[in-house]
């Protein structure tokens, strides 16, 4: 889903330098870049060669052996990791490029729910061929689990089904949100039942909507439209 491509990330990295540097320093310099930084992707990159705007929310120094460094980096989506490296050995005086990468979280995801591809190919193989889907379910996770860095909306019954169909949600249709709701923003929107109905966009923030503007539009609708009964005509 696009709000996890486009949430925060986290990578471990191993940083060479081009030449000798003092930890002191090394140190200093790295601490330079936490907040906000501007970027230019570089020349093999799979976008325009814009300046951006990207956040390092936290940057560490984790281990040295001589000109290699191992940092943990956690950032906004789309900043590159090897630029950060370039601009790290350009402010030190020295160079130093990006010699591996690995990304640890994205979003509500850690390495934790990784799943290798021959295990997946294995799975897949015993659930076509001999009906035995147990190690495939063991490795498919619950949708909602993909939503719980976002705020929630819970809805009422009678509300449901006219949302399945793509309607927008009335102030009327909603039984509960969380605090952290915003308008402009995306949000969950559940059933009663914690079952994820889709995400929306929120226009209008229930808490201060006095006259009963819509609270949000769907940009995807994740469940099935006969769920539940319509209820389309009674009141909510």
């Amino acid at each position: 889903m696009p709000y996890v491509v486009h949430s925060v990330k986290e990578y471990v990295c191993v940083m060479e330098l081009h030449d000798e540097v003092n930890n002191e320093e090394l140190k200093r310099v790295i601490e330079m870049f936490k907040g906000r930084i501007y970027q230019r992707p570089p020349v093999r990159s799979n976008v325009k060669r814009r300046i951006r705007i990207r956040k390092i929310h936290d940057i560490e120094l984790l281990e040295r052996k001589g000109n290699h460094v191992l940092m943990r980096i956690k950032c906004d989506a789309g900043t590159y990791m090897r630029k950060l490296c370039h601009d790290i050995g350009l402010l030190l005086g020295v160079g130093a490029h990006m010699r591996e990468l690995r990304r640890t979280v994205s979003g509500p995801f850690t390495e934790d729910h990784a799943v290798r591809m021959q295990e997946l190919s294995e799975a897949i193989y015993l659930w076509k061929n001999y009906g035995n889907d147990s190690a495939l379910r063991k490795m498919i996770l619950p949708v909602e689990l993909s939503t719980c860095i976002l705020p929630k909306i819970l809805v009422k019954d009678s509300a449901i089904s006219s949302l399945l169909y793509g309607a927008p949600l009335a102030k009327g249709g909603v039984a509960a949100y969380s605090e952290d709701l915003q308008t402009n923003k995306i949000a969950a929107v559940f059933t009663s039942k914690i079952e994820l109905i889709g995400i929306y966009e929120i226009l209008n923030n229930p808490k201060k909507n006095k006259n009963g503007k819509v609270v949000g539009r769907p940009l995807a609708v994740i469940m099935e439209r006969n769920s539940y009964p319509k209820n389309w005509g009674k009141k909510i």
